[in-house]
């Protein structure tokens, strides 16, 4: 009996968890809420859906939240909705209720509750904000069947892991239009970001208009930069949806544009100063022991820092490697005058210096992790990018948060650098780090990162997402989050829905090929890209040609994208099929490679120019490999010609070429010595 009992309780916990199995699998959330239950039952959307606001909505976000929700919904569905505004009637279908409007603080409440029921839906939150985060939740909850479209009926308790969740983009390497900000404000929106870090000032220019120093526009700019009323219009925007904009400009080092404009300020005299066009850390740098350098800030920061009403303010403070301050004598005996032994703590001097400006217009100092220092106040928030890849013992975030500093992270969430979105959604910002509560409640949050040295407004969209979708995810859920395949799967779908918003990542990758082919007809070049990744971690501004922020940025390694979505599958079918040997992954590898196989016959076609023929050998020897490899299953046999041919071709393969690497070469070559193996 109780061997039965057993057999029963076990078969009900295999019920149990194959019925959480499926339930998951329904619903296409990212971030995935913190709790989520089924009532069995939906809301059914037709023409006669309503909206009513219960809560003193005296920001607007919640109206102007719902009017948008409304149109992408009708867009979305294609139903025609009467009322395309919310109504004052308080038995509308859709409700949302909230107490108090958020003052957009670090500590702002965003927790929000959801209740789909058949007749009405309830979104209730604390404040405005945690509504806008419910109706984002709620439009992914949209579904359709051949009658019609509905929202399923749950229950959500939603509440973020963390405070702080934010995007940067650099706009000083490659300048960004407002347009593609607040499209990409409206993409975080979506999976619940809400910081906006605008990295204004670098060496390649300085992005905000001066009254006080008219010079940096005129010489340091390009004529690129930002009114006052632009900077007003993106920051207003930002806080319509709930996201805090944090400034950043950039001091002592990636000054080199400061210095275009105001030379005088520079530790190196008689220096000729101009705007940077290459990438990578240079040395002009702010001198520190000037004090027209600290009036200059003061006067700029005291200016600049009203546009932004956030507490915080940006100072960057990073990779000034300090050669200028070591060739300047006069740096080198202040700095033995005042017991400074190093760089490091004349970067500190002139940290403190900053602090204490910028606490006089109401902001909170942060910046890059370079300014940790035993120096350093606690009241500084230490912004963490290095980590043990850098040979460092453990993350600064940790580092920092024992010593009494806040922190955000970005640290593994550096989006540039072109890795998979499964290695940046498996980093954790805590890890397993032993936190003591005080030590953890430091730990603000984590960012991702667009530095923009290869990017342009035409790429960048396919740059941060849709991988920052799932970083949002790790940003925002429970820490045990963390089904790869399963996330997949969902950001195939917000991937998809991105684009109602304006994302131009998957549109703008056809702009590109039709301009390398020259024509309409790109399906020969969209079947290589579809296999090609651009080289990772920054390999491709090294040892071949050195761009510029004005070279060309609509190459083919611009229309590849990270993951290439036929290389995953075809490398998944490969590993599969070797465990299994099972006709289903068989059936899908013959299916590329017929397709690999007949495509140079394509490419062949394109109007040739010099960049459509730089891929010719890349689509010729993908052709040669997959007839080879094709031939073999098909027939399986393999003469040893064709064998070592395969072999030859494949190596050939695994370097790159156009600043790509195909990805399907490893598997491959685990087709080669399967082929080798069965059927020499």
């Amino acid at each position: 009996m109780k061997k039965i009992i057993l057999i029963l309780l076990a078969s009900i916990f295999h019920q149990y968890l194959f019925s959480q199995e499926n339930f998951k699998k329904r619903y296409n959330l990212m971030p995935w809420p913190q709790n989520i239950s089924e009532n069995n039952s939906s809301f059914k959307i037709n023409e006669s859906l309503t909206i009513s606001i219960s809560g003193e909505d005296s920001e607007n976000r919640v109206k102007n939240a719902s009017v948008q929700f409304l149109r992408r919904l009708s867009n979305r569905t294609g139903v025609f909705i009467n009322n395309g505004f919310p109504v004052k009637d308080n038995i509308a279908p859709i409700q949302l209720r909230f107490e108090s409007v958020s003052n957009l603080k670090v500590n702002s409440n965003e927790t929000y509750a959801i209740e789909v029921k058949e007749n009405n839906i309830l979104i209730k939150a604390t404040t405005d904000v945690g509504v806008l985060r419910g109706l984002e939740t709620l439009l992914q909850l949209v579904n359709f069947n051949k009658e019609g479209y509905y929202f399923e009926g749950v229950v959500i308790k939603d509440a973020p892991r963390f405070l702080w969740r934010g995007l940067m983009i650099d706009v000083s390497r490659h300048f960004q239009p407002i347009s593609v900000l607040k499209r990409n404000l409206d993409a975080m929106a979506s999976v619940k970001l809400n910081v906006f870090h605008w990295h204004l000032t670098d060496d390649q220019g300085f992005r905000v208009a001066s009254k006080t120093y008219p010079k940096l526009q005129k010489f340091a700019s390009d004529g690129l930069f930002y009114t006052h009323e632009q900077i007003k219009e993106v920051v207003a925007y930002a806080s319509n949806l709930g996201i805090r904009v944090i400034p950043e400009f950039d001091v002592p080092g990636h000054a080199t544009a400061i210095l275009t404009a105001y030379p005088e300020l520079g530790s190196k005299k008689n220096y000729d100063y101009k705007v940077e066009r290459f990438s990578g850390v240079f040395d002009p740098t702010l001198n520190p022991i000037l004090e027209d350098t600290y009036t200059f800030l003061e006067n700029l920061f005291t200016e600049i820092a009203p546009l932004f009403p956030d507490e915080y303010f940006h100072i960057g403070g990073d990779e000034n490697e300090g050669k200028h301050w070591d060739e300047n004598k006069e740096i080198q005996a202040f700095k033995k005058e005042n017991g400074l032994k190093t760089n490091h703590e004349l970067q500190t001097y002139f940290n403190i210096k900053l602090e204490k400006i910028l606490k006089k217009l109401g902001k909170k100092l942060m910046g890059w992790d370079e300014i940790l220092t035993p120096s350093t106040p606690t009241t500084a928030v230490i912004h963490s990018w290095r980590g043990k890849q850098e040979g460092l013992a453990q993350s600064t975030l940790i580092e920092a948060a024992k010593k009494g500093y806040q922190t955000v992270l970005s640290n593994g969430f550096y989006i540039d650098r072109m890795l998979s979105v499964k290695h940046h959604y498996l980093q954790d910002p805590i890890g397993n780090e032993k936190l003591t509560k005080e030590e953890r409640s430091r730990i603000l949050g984590a960012e991702a990162t667009m530095w923009s040295e290869l990017v342009t407004p035409t790429t960048i969209d396919s740059r941060i997402w849709p991988r920052t979708a799932a970083i949002a995810e790790r940003f925002w859920s429970s820490k045990e989050i963390r089904d790869l395949d399963d996330m997949l799967r969902r950001l195939k779908v917000v991937n998809t829905n991105l684009e109602e918003l304006g994302i131009n990542h998957i549109r703008n990758t056809d702009y590109i090929l039709r301009n390398i082919a020259k024509d309409n007809d790109i399906e020969a070049l969209k079947v290589l890209s579809k296999i090609c990744e651009p080289l990772k971690i920054y390999s491709r501004n090294k040892g071949g040609t050195e761009y510029k922020t004005f070279s060309p940025f609509t190459l083919f390694a611009d229309a590849c994208v990270v993951d290439a979505e036929d290389a995953i599958i075809f490398n998944e079918n490969v590993t599969d099929y070797l465990l299994n040997e099972d006709n289903i992954n068989l059936k899908e590898i013959i299916y590329y490679l017929e397709i690999w196989s007949e495509n140079h016959e394509k490419f062949t076609k394109i109007n040739k120019n010099p960049i459509s023929n730089s891929l010719a050998p890349l689509s010729n020897n993908l052709s040669k490999i997959s007839t080879i490899l094709l031939r073999s299953i098909n027939k399986k046999n393999i003469s040893k010609t064709d064998l070592n041919k395969a072999k030859e071709l494949n190596n050939k393969l695994q370097n790159p070429i156009e600043d790509v690497e195909l990805v399907v070469t490893e598997s491959f070559d685990k087709l080669i010595k399967l082929c080798e193996k069965k059927f020499l």
